[in-house]
């Protein structure tokens, strides 16, 4: 696994050098998905073939769940599963050239082995799992301590602060403060780093398998709004947190 794991690494610095070539140069072709604000660009299809091709070169036979050229789906995750997003915040590589990352996970027969969330133009690697710890860039991170949600802050996604969704401004309320950053790596990084006591979303597999393994290993709570498992087959609203601030969260969202 460590082997794979290293070669993963050499994969996902490939994948960056194409990505900060095209952004720097200004040959980003832009069009939109299942609204205006939701974009996608050739470099988005472009990396993520790249992923893939070399993935197949290490590990013959591997499955793929990702986000873009209809590979949403997958209905036999037995083996080994790349699930991976070539560029998480893709409208913050359009419009801010920054805040965006490269995400790959790698589950076993469904169990989570390897997580990956790069961000691109601050060089920043977090990476791991549970039989080789978790990492930040060459630092081994300890287990995340254990606060309640008036300890830290939160990051949300803006839709579901916007309109108040699940008490949305409650759980903010009791914070200390809400961060968007519009890019669910960051925020998983930020989470694992002990910048913030939760995250909550409405994500794709991709957008949380890496963050699910990495954060599962650190000793946090990642579940559906329910505190049920996720299925990886659909979008889900998410919760990432502390335990007790993931206790706090779902009774808040669930308050008469």
């Amino acid at each position: 696994m460590e082997t794979l794991s290293t070669k993963i690494v050499d994969i996902i610095y490939a994948a960056a050098i194409k990505i900060k070539e095209q952004v720097t140069k200004k040959r980003l072709i832009v069009s939109t998905k299942s609204s205006r604000s939701d974009f996608v660009t050739n470099v988005d299809t472009q990396i993520q073939d790249f992923i893939m091709e070399e993935l197949l070169r290490v590990e013959r036979g591997i499955k793929f769940l990702a986000e873009e050229n209809n590979l949403s789906s997958l209905s036999d995750f037995s083996g080994k599963v790349a699930i991976i997003d070539p560029i998480d915040g893709t409208n913050n590589m359009v419009l801010e050239k920054k805040n965006f990352c490269i995400m790959v996970a790698i589950y076993d027969n469904h169990e989570g082995k390897l997580g990956y969330i790069y961000d691109v133009m601050a060089d920043n690697l977090l990476w791991g799992g549970p039989d080789v710890g978790i990492h930040f860039n060459d630092k081994k991170l300890k287990r995340t301590n254990n606060v309640e949600l008036s300890e830290g802050l939160v990051g949300f996604n803006s839709a579901i602060y916007r309109r108040n969704a699940f008490h949305a401004h409650k759980i903010g309320d009791e914070s200390l403060g809400i961060r968007m950053t519009g890019c669910a790596g960051l925020e998983l990084m930020n989470l694992a780093l002990g910048n913030r006591v939760a995250y909550i979303s409405n994500l794709q597999p991709w957008d949380y398998a890496a963050g699910k393994i990495i954060l599962e290993t650190l000793g946090l709570r990642v579940t559906n709004i329910y505190g049920n498992d996720l299925k990886f087959n659909e979008r889900e609203l998410f919760i990432a947190a502390t335990p007790l601030a993931h206790q706090r969260i779902l009774e808040i969202m669930h308050a008469e």
